[in-house]
């Protein structure tokens, strides 16, 4: 029987269809410690639950009003009881993660600060904790145990919803600024979910496994729903299972047969350095048709190293998807096409410097690779607009991508003057629909997306455009002791002038042998080689110390409010003080190349040329 889901005008009617004509199917099964599968639920009695944590909201007029959710990682069935229990009792949902440190607990005190939530929905473990810890000011607060809730579903009521309702406030990582809460309806949920079943290309056959916190946009929306919405059964882990042995994903992939999982970059990373040759004779991946992965930088050497390496497992190269999204997207913004591998560009590194793109299709000294996150799908379009004078860019310019579509959130939570600029943003001198500004720097080939960089985090020395994340990469590859994907640079005001700041982590087998001064001087070294910046301050940290979102991206922001109020634990600091400059002579002898220094500034011409010709 076919169940037509476009049909549905919320979740709740989603999952209620499910509910009615798949009943007894499993919908959701959740592995203790990433192996052993210890809870399971079906469509039947998901809603069944639902309807009876909705019961109790209703009684307590929480209807309309905004209610946390936080629970353990390794509770996912019940995170998404309660989650959907608020969604059948008209409540809007405001997800947290468990408060594993002070950091935690003060994100969520400022969620339910900005949220004005009326009520905390929890788990029995967590409850004494989060009483002692969190300030309310409310006295009608209501704290509510899931095991403690009596009401029987019959007590019920669907609640009087629309597909512009709240379903819940999805609050952005955090990795440029504070992080804000984007309004999520039903409509812009469905939406998303259409597009990503079609990038995706999901079907009633395709099984779905993530490790991904259940909180998170990529794990509630593109794991929890999709499968809801799919009609398919998903299988989940806690993210602390898949760190502390990376293996166990690939593991749960392989048994179950999964056909759509995915991660960040630094996930395929860590399989890369932790899966054993005796772990991989017994995976078989053969059955992986789409291994997503957006959230980050995505770095070719990893995705190149993960296919050599697992390839013997029966991975596909042309498995591999690289997307792109965002929370004041819902969910997805772009996404390539399924069963062939993302297309690869290099860029020169001095013309991007100036916003210019020259791009070649085969590796070349002085060109970055560069992986395409794909296309936009269904009413969703791209503009790449300059971010400061709102016109569109030329083809071969850089700029801040600006999207418009069906699917897009519908702006922050009680914060007119951010929502106004950020989700109604007009091209200067045009009618047409508003678009979203991203914050994101790129640019178009085709239909084609590549990204560049934050707007936020771009650094400007010597009047050259400089990406940290290109620098991240030079320092960690620089020396042994660092850490891949750990490492942070940003751009801090000391002495009256911006100054190169590098945060990086120390690998745990390198503590007992450090060399501080080897480490600095490689550090030093290699970022003016490449780029011509001096470092001004270096600090290291230890293993799992850098300030990172929870879906893996380093918090530059954090980094560099950390650094100026001086509030790092640091294993060694070091500072470029005066009586310690370089000798500047003997770094040009050393380091300066005629010819690489003629075509920057050959490039800086170019573009200020082209900016000129186009003014006139």
């Amino acid at each position: 029987m076919t169940i037509n889901i476009e049909n549905c005008l919320t979740l709740i009617d989603v999952l209620q269809t499910r509910s009615q004509y798949q009943s007894n199917e499993i919908a959701y099964r959740f592995l203790k410690d990433g192996e052993l599968e210890t809870d399971a639920i079906t469509y039947q009695e998901l809603d069944h639950k639902a309807k009876i944590i909705a019961s109790h909201l209703q009684s307590l007029n929480l209807s309309n009003q905004r209610v946390i959710i936080v629970y353990p990682y390794d509770r996912g069935i019940e995170f998404i009881t309660a989650f959907f229990g608020c969604l059948y009792g008209g409540v809007v949902a405001v997800t947290c993660h468990p408060p594993l440190n002070r950091h935690g607990m003060l994100e969520i005190q400022e969620r339910l600060n900005d949220s004005e939530a009326k009520g905390l929905i929890t788990h029995p473990t967590l409850i004494k904790q989060l009483k002692d810890k969190l300030t309310i000011s409310n006295n009608n607060f209501h704290w509510i145990v899931n095991n403690d809730i009596a009401t029987v579903a019959n007590d019920w009521q669907k609640p009087t919803i629309t597909p512009d309702s709240l379903v819940f406030l999805q609050y952005t990582s955090g990795s440029t600024g504070k992080p804000k809460g984007v309004m999520i309806t039903h409509q812009c949920i469905l939406y998303n979910q259409k597009m990503l079943k079609l990038a995706f290309g999901n079907n009633d056959t395709s099984i779905g496994l993530g490790w991904l916190p259940l909180f998170h946009d990529m794990g509630l929306i593109g794991l929890v729903i999709q499968a809801l919405y799919v009609g398919r059964p998903s299988i989940f882990m806690s993210p602390v299972a898949f760190i502390q042995k990376p293996v166990r994903w690939l593991q749960a992939i392989s048994r179950y047969k999964v056909t759509t999982s995915g991660a960040p970059n630094f996930a395929y990373d860590l399989l890369c350095r932790h899966v054993t040759p005796q772990q991989r004779e017994n995976l078989d991946l053969s059955h992986w048709e789409l291994a997503f992965c957006g959230g980050e930088p995505i770095q070719i050497q990893t995705i190149n190293q993960f296919c050599q390496l697992f390839s013997p497992c029966g991975f596909r190269r042309e498995a591999f998807y690289a997307c792109y999204g965002m929370a004041e997207a819902t969910l997805l913004i772009t996404g390539g096409q399924k069963g062939r591998f993302p297309t690869l560009k290099y860029i020169n590194e001095m013309a991007l410097e100036n916003n210019l793109v020259v791009t070649n299709s085969h590796k070349k000294t002085g060109f970055l690779p560069m992986i395409s996150v794909g296309k936009p799908w269904l009413d969703e379009q791209i503009k790449i607009v300059n971010p400061h004078t709102l016109q569109p860019c030329l083809p071969d310019e850089v700029g801040e991508i600006w999207v418009s579509g069906s699917g897009l959130g519908k702006g922050y939570w009680q914060d007119i003057k951010r929502t106004t600029k950020t989700f109604k943003a007009d091209i200067k001198d045009t009618q047409k629909t508003p678009f979203l500004r991203t914050g994101d720097l790129g640019f178009l080939q085709g239909e084609e997306l590549f990204i560049t960089g934050r707007l936020n985090d771009v650094m400007v020395f010597w009047g050259l455009n400089h990406y940290p994340q290109l620098i991240e990469q030079t320092v960690a590859e620089c020396h042994p002791a660092l850490r891949q994907n750990c490492t942070a640079a940003i751009s801090v005001k000391q002495e009256g002038e911006a100054q190169l700041i590098i945060v990086s982590e120390i690998e745990r087998s390198y503590r007992n042998s450090l060399d501080f001064d080897e480490i600095v001087a490689q550090i030093c070294w290699s970022v003016f080689e490449k780029y011509m910046i001096d470092v001004y301050s270096i600090v290291l940290l230890k293993t799992g110390k850098i300030p990172k979102t929870s879906s893996g991206k380093i918090q530059r922001y954090a980094c560099k409010m950390k650094f100026i109020n001086d509030d790092f634990d640091a294993i060694y600091q070091w500072r470029c003080h005066p009586n310690q400059l370089r000798d500047i002579t003997s770094v040009f002898q050393r380091y300066f190349n005629p010819v690489t220094h003629l075509k920057r500034y050959f490039f800086i011409l170019r573009g200020k040329m082209k900016r000129l010709l186009t003014a006139k």
